[in-house]
């Protein structure tokens, strides 16, 4: 990989935890890190040399999205996924069994690598069909789906321009996600300066569903979860 240096300054709590956007900047109508923004410019007139329209599905989001999405997931306003895409009845699961579920495919609030701006979900707007709505499931990018061109460009690419993908193979944590790219000069950094303390601190002053379970575990959870991710 060629490894773009950068200064591993220290970010606040509100940065870390998506509460604060002092370290943003626009890319189109996406917001991503100061940072990382001209090595996705470069990514993209590459890929677009290369004859793909790379676009970001997802960049950065903030504590009150994740949260929403977390509490309508645990709430049953929107559905859990098992690791084959397929929705799971969270009337048979215990609450620390949808905890573990909904992590699966979706971040805890305050500790979702989005919240950095350094971690976006791509997509190439030209590979996919008319009329046809981008799932961000791992077919998309497997042979035989519509990104999967798409999807061995950027594998080969990418790590020349500082990037790679966190979840590229299961580890029992996160579900592997082919779209999930990150800057890794900053975003190294950053998962060292977001710790359990710091995200029970934010978790212990929010309205999250599950909070006692989520606080309880949290430990294991940050191990599973948020640490446990492939090497570049």
């Amino acid at each position: 990989m060629l490894i773009h240096p950068t200064t591993a300054r220290p970010h606040s709590a509100g940065q870390l935890t998506g509460q604060d956007t002092s370290h943003l900047v626009a890319v189109g109508n996406q917001f991503v890190h100061q940072q990382m923004a001209p090595a996705l410019r470069a990514m993209q007139q590459a890929a677009q040399t290369a004859g793909f329209d790379l676009r970001l599905a997802s960049a950065f989001r903030p504590f009150e999205r994740q949260l929403l999405i977390w509490n309508n997931k645990f709430n049953g306003l929107r559905p859990i996924l098992d690791s084959q895409s397929q929705p799971l009845d969270p009337a048979t699961l215990t609450d620390l069994e949808k905890i573990h579920a909904i992590l699966r495919w979706s971040a805890l609030p305050g500790g979702s690598r989005h919240h950095w701006g350094t971690d976006v979900d791509v997509y190439a707007a030209n590979c996919l069909p008319q009329d046809t709505a981008l799932m961000l499931e791992p077919w998309e990018y497997e042979p035989g789906g519509h990104q999967a061109e798409f999807s061995e460009w950027l594998c080969h690419n990418m790590h020349s321009f500082g990037f790679y993908l966190p979840y590229r193979e299961e580890r029992d944590g996160v579900a592997c996600e082919p779209w999930h790219i990150s800057y890794f000069p900053v975003s190294q950094h950053l998962l060292a300066q977001l710790t359990p303390d710091m995200l029970k601190a934010v978790l212990s002053h929010s309205d999250i569903a599950g909070k006692s379970h989520i606080l309880k575990n949290l430990d294991n959870l940050y191990i599973k979860y948020i640490e446990n991710i492939c090497e570049v």
